[in-house]
């Protein structure tokens, strides 16, 4: 009898991983146990940032075996995304333990809901099989759903909730399908063994029609149009804290994959899928601005706002260069912060009922907590893209690969896409810090967890924007193959 060889896992590369969910798995535990449900913010804080200082030392390793089974890979690339989500994580674990609380939600399935979403996103950036693609993806949207209906006393929470589970179960039949006819096509799921394929001869027919219905899953994802209709909804009936937490985790989630996919599976029809990608930026970009131009209630004006920067991400991406990818990489790590802290804010001011997410209800503040005002006012200049911050950098490194790509175009539009959003974003100044306090103005105290992941959002975008350095050397160690 042949005995059976049993394959050696290398666990190791999957450590940050298995340390987000273990820690998730200890708070539904101690849930059962533990009175206070905001200590197992801090617990759940304390294992974000170990898989954090993990996934750091990893590459410092000498000899280090970053592969998993061919199927997923702890490399450079995965370990920057870790330091994104992570990063996203732990800030928005310090914003919800002060929003809970005032708004009654307080609640430990909160924090291991949302470890257990990080432990997928972190999954799909070391994802280097269309599997673990989909495992990944799901674990995040479960997740995500069941927290965008963490409110059940809320209506919008609901439907927030049962909107977002919907249609991203239509938008994950489409991504299914087309990894069905891409293993078709290619007899493979392997990124690399893909890209084997369609480099050794014609690129078929259906591996294209496969590519085509996964941009569609990917596109929901990242909320590009025309499948963004879910976003402004789900984003302004969900509790702020998760909505904090999901306008840059899932974002970033499907960007990491997408980009791996379209750089290491094909490359051989760059031709193909470059200008559909610049299409979708320029729509994506223009409706978010447009739309959120008409807003009157800054948390869904926010909404509009993150489909227009998923809209400038896609222009690093179309691309399709090393270049795109990392300044896309660059984007993706001051977006976290500059658009974390400004959900922040209008978590502070939030109360029950919605009170405090309207435009005419910020007017005054720099009177009633001139450091809250502050913050604000940095988030949104750096939103905009106003020099010296860090999103002026962000946006300066995705126009210019797409103007070394040929793509001067595109670029243009990107500019006066970013003009057009100066006026919404200033629009919060103004009302701020020009416009005289209303009767029965929200309350502005800040919970001390709040002001710690203000402060760290706040200095990390001045400091980024001033020395953008450090982070562009660790964006060019990060990139794959």
């Amino acid at each position: 009898m042949t005995a059976i060889e049993i394959p050696l896992l290398n666990f190791a590369a999957l450590l940050p991983l298995f340390i987000v969910i273990g820690t998730g798995l200890l708070v539904v535990i101690l849930d059962l146990f533990v009175a206070d449900k905001k200590s197992l913010g801090w617990l759940s804080l304390i294992g974000v940032i170990l898989a954090a200082v993990v996934s750091s030392m990893q590459q410092g390793i000498a000899g280090f075996d970053p592969t998993f089974q061919n199927v997923a890979i702890s490399d450079g690339y995965a370990n920057f995304y870790n330091l994104i989500f992570m990063s996203t994580a732990a800030l928005s674990i310090l914003v919800a333990m002060g929003y809970l609380g005032r708004v009654g939600l307080q609640k430990g399935e909160y924090y291991a809901l949302l470890l257990f979403a990080t432990s997928g996103m972190m999954a799909m950036p070391m994802a280097t099989d269309l599997m673990v693609v989909f495992i990944g993806l799901e674990t995040m949207s479960i997740a995500l759903y069941i927290m965008s209906a963490l409110n059940r006393h809320s209506r919008p929470s609901g439907e927030a909730g049962i909107k977002y589970f919907l249609m991203g179960a239509f938008a994950s039949s489409f991504l299914l399908y087309g990894m069905a006819l891409t293993y078709g096509a290619t007899g493979s799921t392997n990124f690399n063994e893909i890209a084997g394929v369609l480099s050794a001869g014609t690129v078929a027919p259906m591996a294209m029609l496969g590519l085509g219905l996964m941009l569609v899953g990917f596109a929901f994802k990242v909320a590009a149009v025309p499948f963004q209709w879910w976003t402004p909804d789900v984003y302004h009936g969900a509790p702020t804290a998760v909505t904090t937490f999901m306008s840059v985790g899932a974002k970033a989630a499907g960007f990491a994959t997408l980009m791996r996919l379209l750089m290491v599976s094909f490359p051989a029809s760059t031709a193909d899928w470059q200008l559909i990608i610049a299409i979708l930026a320029v729509l994506t970009m223009t409706l978010g601005n447009v739309a959120a131009l008409a807003q009157k209630d800054v948390k869904r004006m926010l909404a509009y706002s993150s489909i227009a920067h998923a809209g400038y991400l896609l222009v690093g991406v179309a691309a399709g260069t090393t270049e795109g990818v990392s300044s896309v990489l660059f984007y993706l790590l001051v977006y976290a912060f500059m658009n974390i802290g400004a959900f922040a804010v209008v978590g502070v001011l939030e109360q029950k009922n919605a009170v405090g997410t309207k435009l005419a209800e910020y007017a005054g503040l720099a009177t009633r907590n001139p450091w809250l005002a502050a913050v604000m006012a940095v988030f949104l200049f750096s939103l905009t893209g106003f020099p010296p911050l860090a999103g002026f950098w962000g946006k300066f490194y995705l126009f210019r690969a797409a103007v070394n790509a040929d793509l001067t175009w595109l670029a243009v539009v990107a500019v006066i896409n970013s003009g057009i959003a100066a006026f919404y974003y200033l629009g919060v100044v103004v009302q701020m810090y020009m416009k005289p306090a209303e009767d029965g103005a929200p309350e502005s105290s800040v919970q001390p967890a709040t002001q710690i992941a203000l402060a760290v959002a706040g200095i990390a975008v001045v400091l980024i924007g001033l020395i953008p350095a450090p982070v562009v050397d660790m964006v060019t160690k990060s990139l794959f193959g």
